[in-house]
């Protein structure tokens, strides 16, 4: 069966149902219209160069036999105009700015902006309601590294005539005055980004990456949509961030389809994609290779989630494959207002520091529930630790090194003290692990309600070497450990197979009801 994801008026993602975690079942050949375009080995795959009202014949054409077929419809447009048209050079060395900020701006609704190939250097761009930029093979949209230049928008404006705030921006979980980032929309709707091309932060090139606490505002993303409705990403490369590559900030209808996320491993807080307080995100065959965390999945600190009481809401993660960064799936810490109904299905995680990584802290308040979230079908090759829970983590908060959280006492339980709930993580096979199996944290006056692991592999490496499994205060590293929970409810271990623990295979503190079966290592 072929799942249409996505179909533009350009461009068309499609997925394959069935196969391994982000790869088919073997080699296959997409044909359109009986022609043979290109080969592919992944379940998610897509169509570029297409005429807008057009209906298409594609098949899937499998080496190892059989044939799957599929109407593509695209979408009609009003008009699709060439950037070069304003004046834009696109050698990499003419600033850009405003031939394509004018485009944008005079770019009628349903019309399309097309970037031939080139190198277009600009500054902040401002993106408006229903249009689509299409970035083609070759063309890549280069951030400006002139940072004196990049105007910086307040955390929220003030109606002179009625004192009523709007917000306008924020980061890690704050209403923060920031730079505008390279792309930025807001209270916007129906907006795509698509196409083969790149769209580069260039913060490598720049000093986003070097002494920015001392920076006037917050570090820019490469894209940021505040408020906005019905965007899409289809295709593109997204590069060298400055800070996070992506965020949604209380936004709905979110699609991030077939896109190649990458940073340097050492670039600092160069996260993937960050989701805060949205609701409707769609992350499907998307690669990850970045400095910080691939996916971040976010609900606001404290003080953001009793003002707008926004919980991040109804994520769908599949068919991806993260390669190298602290943690491949990440809820938190950020998750003051809760997370609920988020799945992470079929994917391959290689080389990260963690796999599957919730973290939060005293401080994130009651609201902070994970409800309904469902872990299934993931693959794992040398990740450190694949399976991580903290509530102690001790990072980006002024607070992170006082007592109240790193005390291992069981203190009050206030507005302040955050909840985890359910969590079951099933059908996983991890190889070459090092520093544990996993490791669950949860705090003696909150602890977590319940943790099931059932269908799960996970060797370690013949050569690991210790390392830290979580992210606290007064950490111990450790080397091969198996499965430890401390403070947790309810534990259920079902068909578990661990090779080359050191130690005891299960570590279980201030646990009331522990229960394993099928349980072996070796």
């Amino acid at each position: 069966m072929i799942r249409i994801l996505y179909c533009g008026s350009s461009s068309a993602c499609l997925e394959l149902d069935g196969g391994a975690p982000y790869y088919a079942q073997g080699g296959y050949a997409v044909l359109v219209d009986g022609v043979e375009r290109f080969r592919r080995d992944t379940n998610v795959f897509s169509l570029y160069g297409l005429k807008p009202d057009t209906s298409y014949a594609v098949a899937v054409r499998f080496d190892n036999g059989g044939e799957e077929r599929v109407q593509v419809s695209t979408r009609p447009e009003v008009c699709c105009v060439n950037v070069r048209d304003f004046g834009a050079v696109g050698d990499g060395v003419h600033e850009d700015t405003a031939a394509i900020q004018a485009a944008i701006s005079f770019l009628p609704q349903g019309g399309r902006l097309w970037f031939p190939a080139g190198v277009y250097l600009t500054l902040p761009l401002s993106l408006k309601s229903h249009i689509t930029l299409d970035l083609d093979e070759g063309a890549a949209i280069l951030g400006s590294t002139d940072r004196e230049r990049y105007p910086i928008i307040p955390s929220f404006t003030t109606d002179p005539a009625t004192g009523a705030e709007t917000p306008q921006a924020g980061f890690e979980g704050q209403e923060l005055n920031s730079y505008q980032s390279l792309l930025q929309a807001s209270y916007a709707e129906n907006i795509s980004i698509v196409g083969q091309g790149t769209i580069d932060g260039n913060g490598q090139n720049g000093d986003w990456w070097q002494d920015f606490q001392s920076f006037p505002a917050s570090r820019p993303r490469v894209i940021f949509l505040n408020r906005c409705k019905n965007v899409t990403l289809h295709g593109v490369t997204v590069k060298n961030g400055p800070s996070w590559h992506i965020h949604p900030f209380y936004s709905q209808g979110f699609a991030m389809l077939d896109c190649f996320i990458t940073a340097p491993k050492v670039s600092p807080n160069t996260d993937g994609i960050d989701p805060e307080s949205c609701d409707g995100v769609d992350i499907i065959g998307c690669r990850f290779s970045v400095g910080d965390d691939c996916v971040a999945v976010k609900a606001g600190k404290l003080d953001m989630a009793l003002k707008y009481k926004t919980p991040a809401d109804h994520h769908t993660i599949r068919n991806c494959l993260m390669e190298f960064g602290h943690g491949a799936v990440t809820l938190g810490s950020e998750l003051s207002a809760g997370i609920r109904n988020l799945s992470v299905t079929r994917c391959c995680f290689h080389a990260t520091d963690r796999g599957l990584r919730i973290k939060t802290r005293r401080g994130r308040g009651r609201d902070s529930v994970i409800d309904n979230v469902l872990f299934d079908g993931i693959r794992m090759e040398k990740v450190l630790t694949p399976i991580v829970i903290n509530m102690w983590y001790n990072c980006c908060d002024p607070d992170r090194f006082e007592e109240y959280v790193w005390s291992r006492e069981p203190l009050p339980v206030d507005h302040r003290t955050p909840h985890l709930g359910s969590f079951a993580f099933r059908n996983m096979e991890c190889a070459g692990a090092e520093v544990a199996a996993c490791y669950i944290d949860g705090l003696p006056e909150s602890p977590i309600d319940e943790v099931t692991l059932e269908n799960i592999s996970v060797s370690f490496a013949e050569d690991a070497k210790p390392g830290m499994p979580s992210m606290k205060n007064q950490n111990q590293e450790q080397c091969r450990l198996g499965l430890y929970l401390d403070n947790v409810k309810k534990i259920r271990v079902k068909n578990v197979r661990l090779h080359g623990v050191e130690g005891k295979a299960l570590v279980a503190g201030h646990c009331q009801d522990v229960a394993t079966e099928d349980f072996e290592d070796n």
